[in-house]
Order: structure tokens, then C-alpha cells, then sequence
């Protein structure tokens, strides 16, 4: 081997080393926040699959990459913490021993830094949502409505959307409900079963109405990220399910715990797909017609229980 050749090998393996490409991604790739409890990380992974940032976590079911370049993002269940890219912290808030939760069992899935700088948390065992500022001092506080109160599983995804109002995925209730300012249920809709057996576990085998995540979208709809139902709903104002992937409408694909969802601005729908097992991608892009377009699988950076996912920059 030449010279030359042999510093461009070099070269390569050098880049190789320095930038390693662990994600495996059908169709254009995409940059991703992504978070894994059993591996502990959360993270940015770039277009090319390598990771850009990444930080050791806990429990997660919840983060957010704020326009400040930031991340807001949980230590735990009760525990929120900002952070800057440098993983200095610079705001947080213990619902574990602030504001009346002291000796209670509270637990919390789901958080959103809001226009006003104000700060939700949507407390499971409490059952409420409270709005903080910098200070902790609650500005907002609703309660929750919930059949079956579980500190574990009150709530799921919780976001504040553009008419003021709340929409929460009750997770032991099989619900997604509207609140508005007073804590009143503007809407509900009851996630079915579709005539099937509740089957227990968290793959592929197990089966339920433990709903994840619901959002507003644009059209008026709802689009929610249907828990171990294995499934996408976009329901209308009415109540109707207007379109919906099940748990093996895509080929070569198999569904177990759906968790987030995203409607692009090209139209897709990306969705989160948690405890499918190594054969199965971890985020996938769908079109309206239910053509994948887009997969995210990396089970050596992440694993079995990553239900944090987003598309950063939404075309």
C-alpha cells in the first residue's frame, strides 16, 4: 500500500472512531431527541446516526429540547431539571417536596415549558396540574379527574395546546381528556379495546387501553399515541376515529407500546414504538396512506424502553 492511500485509510478509520454510527435508519435520515431508561441515555442523534449530545438519565417518559438550546428534562420521577448543552443545571423543581407534596406518593410523566416562561407538571398520586414559575411558586393549579387513582399510572403525556386548554392521556383510566382553566372536562374520548381481551405484559403480547400521549393537531383532531392498544388514532371532535395504524398494519413491522406522536409538516405522522424487541424499529414515519417512509433502530446507544422520541425540525 502506497503512502497516500495509506493516509486516507487512516484517515477514515480515525473519522470512523471519532464519529461512530451506531442507529440504524431506512429513508432519509432524520435528527432525533431520543431517551432509553435501561440504557440510561438521552440524547441528540444527528441525520447520519451518530449521537451530537447525550446525557446519563433515570425513569423518563418525558424531555423536551427548549428554543433557548436547553433541554428540560426529568431526574427521576419527581425531579425536573433545565440544563444547558454544558449539563449545567440551571432550573429545577422537586414535586416530591414542594408545594403540599411533602410525604406523598407523587410521580411525575409529563412536563412542558410554556410561552409565558412558566413551567407545567402534571403530578400523578396529587393528581393535578400546577404552572411554576423560576421561584416554584404555583401560578395555575387544576385537578384532575381519574377513575382509578394510581400515582404510577394517573397520567402519562400531558400538553398544554393553543386554545389554553389541557389535554392528558390517562393511562389507568384508558383516556384522554380536555381540561380547560376552571378544570373542567371540555371533551373526552374513551380509548377502545376493539372487542379484544386485556392481555398483561409490555410487548407485543400484552394488550390494553393504557393510552401514552395525545395532541391537539391543526385540522381540530386528536392524535394519540395509543400505550399497549399497539396503536395511532387520529379521532375528530366528534369522537370519530378517522384514521388509525394497528398493531401489524405495516409490513414487516410489529407494534407493542405506542408512546409519542408527532404530525409533521409534510403531513406524516411519526410515532414512538417502545418494547417491540431488536427486530422491530424504535421511531417510525408513516404517510397518510400507511407507506413507512422513515425508521429509527439502534439498540446499542438505546434499548427495550424508549418511549422519549421527537423529530427535531418538522418537514
Amino acid at each position: 500500500m502506497n503512502k497516500s492511500k495509506s493516509l486516507v485509510l487512516s484517515a477514515l478509520c480515525a473519522a470512523t472512531l471519532t464519529f461512530p454510527i451506531h442507529a440504524e435508519q431506512t429513508g432519509t435520515g432524520r435528527r432525533i431527541l431520543a431517551a432509553d431508561d435501561s440504557t440510561r441515555r438521552l440524547a441528540i442523534v444527528a441525520a447520519d446516526g451518530s449521537l451530537e449530545w447525550e446525557m446519563k438519565i433515570g425513569g423518563i417518559h418525558d424531555a423536551h429540547l427548549l428554543p433557548n438550546g436547553n433541554f428540560l428534562l426529568q431526574l427521576g420521577f419527581q425531579k425536573i431539571v433545565e440544563v444547558t448543552p454544558e449539563k449545567k443545571t440551571v432550573w429545577e423543581y422537586d414535586s416530591g417536596k414542594m408545594n403540599g407534596n411533602e410525604g406523598k406518593r407523587v410521580e411525575v410523566h409529563a412536563f412542558q415549558r410554556l410561552k409565558d416562561g412558566l413551567t407545567m407538571i402534571v403530578e400523578s398520586g396529587p393528581a393535578r396540574i400546577i404552572e411554576v414559575d423560576k421561584d416554584g411558586k404555583i401560578h395555575r393549579e387544576i385537578k384532575l379527574k381519574v377513575n382509578r387513582p394510581n400515582a404510577h399510572s394517573d397520567t402519562r403525556l400531558a400538553r398544554k395546546i393553543a386554545n389554553g386548554n389541557y389535554l392528558v392521556a390517562h393511562e389507568a383510566d384508558g383516556f384522554v381528556r380536555e381540561y380547560d382553566g376552571t378544570g373542567k372536562v371540555v371533551w373526552e374520548f374513551p380509548v377502545p379495546l376493539f372487542d379484544k381481551p386485556r392481555k398483561g405484559g409490555h410487548g407485543p403480547e400484552a394488550f390494553g387501553n393504557s393510552v401514552f400521549s395525545a395532541i391537539r393537531l391543526e385540522n381540530g383532531n386528536t392524535l394519540i399515541g395509543g400505550g399497549n392498544g399497539h396503536c395511532v388514532l387520529e379521532v375528530s371532535p366528534q369522537k370519530e376515529i378517522v384514521w388509525k395504524i394497528e398493531q401489524n398494519d405495516l409490513p414487516g413491522i410489529t407494534l407493542a407500546w405506542v408512546t409519542c406522536v408527532q404530525r409533521l409538516a409534510n403531513g406524516n405522522t411519526v410515532f414512538g414504538n417502545c418494547h417491540a424487541g431488536p427486530e422491530n424499529p424504535q421511531f417510525i414515519e408513516v404517510t397518510k396512506e400507511k407507506k413507512v417512509v422513515w425508521t429509527f433502530k439502534d439498540f446499542k446507544n438505546f434499548g427495550n424502553s424508549m418511549p422519549v422520541q421527537a423529530v427535531l425540525g418538522t418537514k
